[in-house]
């Protein structure tokens, strides 16, 4: 390929920016920014999403906030996808339409992106790119990107070398040195150490493993573990809960399922639908006269089958937990059934996959779970392979990324022990803003909007405080509801009603609510005959009801009063409600 002169601007006069709108301090999120200045162009690294914690009741995930990439469109030149895991290409349907950018990525990247449109946000078509490792691109006046392929837990995973006017940026992607990956696609040493040799100011690499040591064993270890186990449970019906992604983990299950003459079938539409994605181009290979259509199983015996689904993450609507819940309309799990959980648990869904465990014992099932049964392999390097990367790359100044703060400080620390000073060495936070000059150093000033935008449902907005406060409280004590209509002298026009949703009520029922009822009518009468206010209405109708779950029960129920004025004409308190409510 001919390649043009990189832009060169008047020295003195540019800069270099490096920022992250997630993806520091966390697992998951992803997104990574370079900017070019005077030329006014950026590219964006990554577009992913975040699982919640039990800090986030009820939330499905979070995405980033990019009100920095809104307010800076016209700036974004592409949007490159290292891989295509949920935590670098979640996001994209609640960001890419809003930024309307190119998208590069190898063709399984691409695809995955492109089923993923197809479910989420059918009216938008993408602008889709395909790339493979090996080829060098160049993006805007200022960017020459070389994609270098790397090993990790899925197919076509790419590393990247940015080459600006300023210098060298190397991003790792999610990456680790398997020597003997499922797919024979190895991490290119020769690749990385080409662009040492040419000289990288700045290396971003990879850290969700830095605390652990030495080196990550093979994904084809897993093949072992899969081999013992259907050896052991020869007569069972096997089941086995894998990310939906884990190209590699479904290629072994199947090799194990022909080894042992089962047939397999899939259960899940991402499941199905990645499945028929990887082997249409070839990412894995499964005779077709091995897969079983998943309404036909009944044709075969418990040890004639295996079905791979997803669940390993305790999803409420995923194959594995409708099944530990007896909800599946063509599966019934019983003692002639083992479930294997291919996949690590990811922070925050530990109570998720325990309660999903916990419903596969109770219908009779055996569960593999246990770490020490080798049930799952990281795609991520170990702390022996980072410094591998480190000495290969030979960066002049370092920022280690995807990971938790201990892990980007265990990493910083590895980053020393090669060699790197720490002066060169750079611990960001999410909006931060990393600047390099010609003539001076970098420095580590200033900030951009980031954070997270949930994801609740249909629905997509900031993280409103008070909203995750009404959650947790009506998640851990339950909600009251009293209603109640009046005039508007604000007397009683019929008897108050009170509904409880999830309030532990004393073996004494009839008492209680009795005198719920009793001080609900007290707080209304109290009142009556004066200028109706609807907020002290509410209020002491709180207090009141209050008092009595306090003395009678030691509840701290939510507690929503809902009031109708009815005078000449009609009022209906619905907003207030609503507005209480959310």
């Amino acid at each position: 390929m001919k390649r043009r002169k990189i832009n060169q601007s008047e020295p003195g006069k540019e800069n270099l920016r490096f920022m992250a709108l997630g993806g520091l301090g966390e697992i998951g999120k992803n997104m990574y920014v370079i900017e070019y200045l005077p030329a006014d162009e950026m590219i964006v690294i990554d577009s992913g999403l975040k699982f919640p914690d039990s800090e986030l009741p009820g939330i499905d995930y979070t995405v980033p906030d990019i009100s920095y990439l809104e307010a800076n469109k016209s700036k974004i030149q592409a949007l490159i996808i290292t891989h295509g895991h949920e935590d670098h290409i979640g996001g994209l349907p609640y960001v890419l339409p809003k930024l309307d950018v190119p998208v590069y990525g190898t063709k399984l990247t691409i695809g995955l992106i492109q089923n993923k449109f197809l479910d989420d946000v059918p009216y938008y078509k993408p602008k889709l790119n395909e790339i493979k490792s090996g080829d060098t691109i160049e993006i805007g006046t200022s960017f020459e990107i070389r994609f270098m392929a790397v090993a990790h837990s899925i197919p076509e995973g790419v590393a990247l070398s940015i080459n600006t006017p300023l210098g060298r940026i190397v991003h790792t992607g999610d990456f680790k040195l398997d020597s003997t990956p499922i797919d024979g696609r190895v991490t290119d040493f020769g690749a990385f150490a080409e662009e040492g040799d040419k000289g990288v100011l700045l290396l971003c690499s990879d850290s969700t493993n830095a605390e652990r040591a030495g080196f990550t064993p093979s994904e084809r270890v897993i093949s072992s573990t899969l081999d013992t186990l259907f050896r052991l449970y020869r007569t069972r019906r096997i089941i086995i809960s894998s990310f939906a992604s884990n190209i590699h983990r479904i290629q072994q299950v199947a090799d194990a399922a022909a080894k042992f003459n089962r047939k397999i079938s899939f259960l899940g539409r991402s499941m199905i639908r990645n499945v028929e994605l990887a082997r249409e181009i070839e990412c894995i290979k499964i005779d077709s006269k091995l897969i079983v259509p998943i309404e036909d199983i009944w044709k075969y015996s418990d040890n004639q089958l295996v079905i791979i689904t997803t669940g390993s993450q305790g999803e409420p609507f995923s194959g594995l937990v409708t099944m530990s819940r007896g909800e599946n309309k063509l599966i019934t799990l019983g003692e002639h059934d083992v479930v294997f959980l291919l996949a690590s648990v990811i922070p925050g869904n530990e109570k998720l996959v325990n309660n999903t465990i916990n419903r596969l014992f109770s219908q009779g099932c055996d569960v593999v779970y246990e770490k020490e049964r080798n049930i799952h392999v990281s795609g991520h390097a170990s702390s022996e392979e980072l410094k591998i990367m480190l000495n290969i790359t030979k960066p002049q100044y370092f920022v280690p990324i995807h990971g938790e703060y201990k892990h980007l400080v265990r990493h910083s620390q590895l980053a020393q022990e090669v060699g790197i000073p720490s002066k060169n060495i750079f611990l960001m936070n999410n909006g931060d803003i990393l600047t390099f000059s010609r003539n001076s150093p970098p420095k580590l000033h200033g900030k951009v909007q980031s954070g997270a935008v949930i994801i609740d449902g249909n629905a997509a907005g900031t993280i409103r405080s008070e909203v995750l406060k009404e959650r947790r409280e009506i998640a851990e004590d339950g909600v009251l509801v009293v209603a109640a209509a009046i005039d508007d002298r604000g007397r009683l026009l019929a008897p108050v009603a009170i509904e409880t949703q999830g309030v532990f009520i004393s073996d004494d029922s009839k008492g209680v609510f009795k005198e719920l009822y009793a001080a609900a009518e007290y707080a209304i009468n109290e009142l009556s005959g004066k200028r109706v206010n609807i907020d002290v209405i509410k209020k002491t109708i709180k207090a009141k009801i209050r008092d009595v779950l306090r003395k009678r029960n030691s509840s701290f129920a939510v507690i929503l009063p809902v009031i109708s004025i009815q005078s000449s004409g009609y009022y209906d308190d619905t907003s207030t409600f609503e507005k209480d409510f959310f």
